[in-house]
Formats: C-alpha cells, sequence, structure tokens
C-alpha cells in the first residue's frame, strides 16, 4: 500500500461506517410492527397517496410533505367529484384544474399518518415519480406512515423492497 492510498482507502472506511452506524430520516411504511417500505425522509420530501374512492369510483390524490421537525403534513388534495363528507373548500385555497377539484395551502399535521389500504380502492404511493401499490389481501391492511431517524443498515430491507415488487 502506498502512501497515497492510505489515506484515501481511511476516507472511504470512515464514510462507510458514518453511513451505516449514522441515524437518518427515514419515511417509513409499517403494516403492523413490520417494516414494508422505507424511503428517504429528509425535511421537504413530499409523496402522494392514490386511490379510488369507494363511493364516486373516481380517483383522489392527497399530498403530504415531511416537516423540519419530522413529522407527515398534509399539503394537498384533489378529486374529480363532491361527495358526502367532502369539505366546500379546505386550506388556504380552492380551485378547478383540468376538471379535478384543487386544494391546497392545507399544511396540517398528520403524523402518524394511518391508511386502511382496501383492495378494492387500489391504494396506490407515488413517491419520485415512481408508483408503489400499497393495497393486498383481505382484510384491508392498516399502514402506518412516520418519519423514524436510524441507520442506512436498519432500514435497508425495506428500502430496496419497493424496487424488487
Amino acid at each position: 500500500m502506498t502512501r497515497k492510498t492510505a489515506p484515501s482507502l481511511a476516507a472511504v472506511a470512515i464514510l462507510v461506517i458514518a453511513t451505516v452506524l449514522y441515524p437518518l430520516p427515514w419515511l417509513v411504511v409499517r403494516d403492523g410492527p413490520q417494516w414494508r417500505f422505507a424511503f428517504p425522509g429528509w425535511q421537504g420530501t413530499t409523496f402522494t397517496l392514490r386511490w379510488m374512492h369507494s363511493v364516486e369510483k373516481e380517483d383522489w390524490e392527497e399530498w403530504f410533505e415531511v416537516t423540519a421537525d419530522d413529522a407527515i403534513e398534509i399539503t394537498g388534495t384533489r378529486f374529480k367529484t363532491f361527495g358526502a363528507g367532502v369539505p366546500s373548500h379546505a386550506g388556504t385555497e380552492t380551485h378547478l384544474e383540468d376538471g379535478w377539484v384543487v386544494m391546497t395551502g392545507i399544511d396540517r399535521v398528520v403524523d402518524p399518518l394511518a391508511v386502511q389500504a382496501a383492495v378494492e380502492e387500489h391504494y396506490r404511493l407515488i413517491f419520485a415519480g415512481h408508483t408503489i401499490p400499497l393495497s393486498r389481501g383481505d382484510p384491508p391492511i392498516i399502514l402506518t406512515f412516520s418519519i423514524l431517524r436510524v441507520p442506512l443498515w436498519q432500514a435497508l430491507p425495506a428500502l430496496v423492497r419497493p424496487w424488487l415488487s
């Protein structure tokens, strides 16, 4: 080993150890106690939940963002038709956009976020442009979304799972 490679190897070793041991923020989706999925969960991370409304039979979306306090906040929603229990407005702005009713500026913490992902409602998570199916089997599963700070090694199995299915 030369004098030039020793510092490089030491730097790589320190980087690997820090990555494996240092707690990072993860958006974790759990099915009971089991981690089903994990995604990077830094402040400002956004994701969307999309499903088919059980009565209206139209897709519905809710948009979420990770706050500076490692909390999940609903920022907006969009849907095609009003139904029972749907407010006439929420947040700071409600408008029509390409046939959708869009409500933005909701900015309400919903952490942890619990979702009953029924197969009939075809629940999907949209993260970084990728759509991941959430619904499976009967009875419907209840998924819990939260931000957890853990080392990479602990999140790794749930981190790779969405890309393998």
